[in-house]
């Protein structure tokens, strides 16, 4: 098993991009009335306890509104 430090210069660009589709993904929440799906707070719970890729994701396939 690799150690973590090997695992590190791979890590960090995922944990970045990461928190930044997260915050990108809140801030549209927030920041538009409409979705196609649910509502305001449905879509902050699934952005958040999904944190890792899948709650950011199923917002933009599922929940935002078309422009």
């Amino acid at each position: 098993m690799p150690e973590i430090s090997e695992l590190l210069p791979f890590l960090i660009p995922l944990i970045i991009a990461e928190f930044v589709l997260l915050a990108f993904t809140i801030r549209h929440i927030l920041t538009h009335d409409s979705y196609k799906r649910g509502n305001r707070v449905l879509w902050l719970i699934v952005a958040i306890v999904g944190m890792s890729f899948i709650g950011p994701i199923l917002y933009f396939l599922l929940g935002k509104e078309d422009a």
